[in-house]
């Protein structure tokens, strides 16, 4: 399915930025060059987390897992354009599964391990999707049963996959596999031959919150996704045959471009990692002798306050670290490359494809690192950066929608280039309010010009009413939806607070219907009536008299941010 305008195309690939090479075509390349290298490495833990035991495949058996996932599908009736929706932890697992959505032309839709029934079905039912992989459990949720309950309503769900050992009302995928036969592999690739996927055939729809209640789909064909592979691999400065640890879920921007882009680049070995575990994460950095991961900027700082968490790790290896999603230290920024050699790179992105990295070639001084990023675009800098020549900014001021040339005053980010998106599934309404009359994607993220020769971006804040807690965006506005339902709430208005692990956290402000609830009410609620993930209950509550609203009624946000947000957890 191409969705993106010829025109479009036909620009990029003049200038040389978009080709007709697909993901798959990468990680044939890489398989013909160096079968037997180590490529795929599971988590350690995946028995604990999964029931799963761990694997480790080179090149050329990630080709033959690929294939042969690609002929099961086949054979269950998937085509060229049909949805799956995947929810599985960052495994080998996940790796192929998405992997063999790209050998056929299935559009693979990667849910997070922490979504639940209303997430999942609504996905399902936005997609029209026709298929579910999932596991069987993920830590001690039981996912076997929440595939019984998604299908239960969503009668356009034609075959369901378990990943484990075995149980569940759906189709084992190891036992699948074992029954696939060299001529399903044939005949797989011979009907594939007739009508290939291409470079510009959307290969995945991920999901992001913002100021709508529902989350937006947001599809990405191969080469927006090479562009952002290209972009990573150019900062770590990877080559052949390194090895970089993924501990960011490849569901969204962060852990498909991260991890599984910049891995079919660069052509080395893909280490996963989920959920999060710092003693298994830095064991993996010594064990898995890692070259390249990124981190939160919280756990990186609390790193260098411990050497003993250090202790083992070879930094002649480990040479590069990104990190974002939240403010640098660049007393830690600094202290990394003086103490042991290490480049920290501050990376922004988002889903729709807005990319910048700070690295020390184009921003040296660590201070700087930590808080700013190269103002792209036709603004007369030079930057190192990869996609510096294809990338342009602006800052404009949201209520006039005047550019802002002048340093500080903040004005939201737009962005044009060969890696953002055309435009959410089957949205065309939130497209339309997404994109400017110039054609720009209007990010809803404020940043300001900075720098001695005003050469810099200085991220401000957020437009959008949205909380990212972990790297994970929630919707205030789908909170507040859910809540105003409970009976004890009369009125109510959600906002992040920080937190200097998670960068924010949940805080909702109530205005009671009597008594008022408590915490624990609201967000058993929230998950048992609501179905939602766990990652979007509350973890403050503020009971208020009322809510404070200008002349005409609108919420006045800032107000409560300016009284909560400062304290942090009290």
């Amino acid at each position: 399915m191409i969705i993106v305008e010829a025109a479009r195309i036909a620009e990029f690939k003049a200038r040389g930025w978009w080709g007709d090479t697909t993901l798959i075509d990468k990680m044939n390349a890489h398989a013909d060059a160096r079968p037997q290298e180590e490529a795929l490495v599971d988590p350690p833990n995946l028995a604990e987390i999964a029931g799963i035991t761990p694997s480790r495949l080179t090149w050329q058996e990630v080709r033959d897992g690929v294939e042969k996932r690609a002929a099961l599908l086949y054979r269950h009736g998937f085509r060229k354009d049909d949805v799956i929706v995947i929810q599985l932890a960052n495994s080998v697992d996940l790796t192929l599964a998405l992997l063999a959505c790209f050998r056929l032309g299935v559009i693979a839709s990667p849910a997070p391990a922490q979504y639940r029934q209303n997430e999942l079905a609504g996905i399902v039912r936005r997609t029209g999707a026709s298929g579910l992989i999932m596991a069987e459990r993920i830590g001690r949720h039981d996912h076997a049963a929440l595939m019984a309950a998604v299908r239960a309503c969503s009668p356009g769900l034609r075959h369901c996959f378990l990943v484990g050992p075995g149980g569940g009302d759906g189709i084992n995928l190891a036992q699948a596999l074992a029954a696939v036969v060299p001529a399903d592999v044939a005949s797989m690739q011979a009907a594939v031959a007739q009508d290939p996927p291409t470079a510009d055939d959307v290969a995945t729809i991920c999901w992001t919150s913002g100021t709508e209640a529902d989350p937006k789909g947001v599809p990405r064909n191969h080469n927006e996704w090479i562009v952002m592979g290209q972009g990573c691999m150019a900062c770590a400065k990877l080559r052949p045959g390194d090895r970089t640890l993924n501990p960011f879920p490849m569901v969204n921007m962060a852990g498909i471009s991260t991890g599984l882009c910049t891995w079919l680049e660069f052509g080395g070995t893909l280490v996963q990692h989920h959920p999060f575990d710092l003693p298994v994460f830095l064991s993996q950095i010594r064990e898995e002798r890692i070259n390249y991961t990124v981190a939160p900027p919280a756990l990186l700082t609390a790193l260098l306050s411990n050497d003993q968490l250090l202790k083992g790790i070879d930094f002649g290896l480990l040479r590069r670290m990104g990190s974002g999603s939240a403010p640098l230290s660049d007393w830690m920024v600094r202290t990394f490359h003086e103490r042991h050699g290490v480049e920290v790179i501050n990376i922004f992105g988002s889903n729709e494809g807005a990319s910048f990295a700070a690295c020390l070639e184009d921003v040296p001084d660590p201070r700087d690192r930590a808080i700013h990023f190269p103002r792209l675009g036709d603004h007369g800098f030079t930057w190192t950066y990869a996609l510096a020549d294809r990338t342009w900014t602006r800052l404009v001021d949201p209520d006039t929608g005047h550019e802002i040339s002048s340093p500080g005053v903040p004005g939201e980010l737009r962005v044009k280039g060969p890696g953002i998106f055309s435009g959410y599934w089957q949205a065309p309404e939130v497209t339309a309010r997404s994109f400017d009359e110039q054609g720009w994607f209007c990010t809803g993220d404020l940043f300001a010009i900075a720098g001695n020769h005003n050469q810099y971006y200085r991220f401000v804040g957020r437009l959008k009413d949205i909380v990212i807690r972990g790297g994970m965006n929630i919707s205030a506005e789908e909170i507040e939806r859910y809540l105003i339902e409970h009976p004890a709430v009369r009125d109510v208005a959600v906002i992040g607070y920080p937190d200097h692990i998670l960068g924010e956290k949940l805080l909702a402000c109530i205005v009671p219907a009597g008594d008022g609830p408590t915490m624990e009410e609201l967000n058993r609620f929230l998950v048992e009536e609501k179905k939602i993930a766990l990652f979007k209950q509350i973890e403050r509550l503020e009971l208020l008299d009322e809510l404070p609203r200008n002349p005409v009624g609108k919420l006045l946000k800032r107000e409560l941010r300016a009284v909560f947000s400062e304290n942090g957890d009290e």
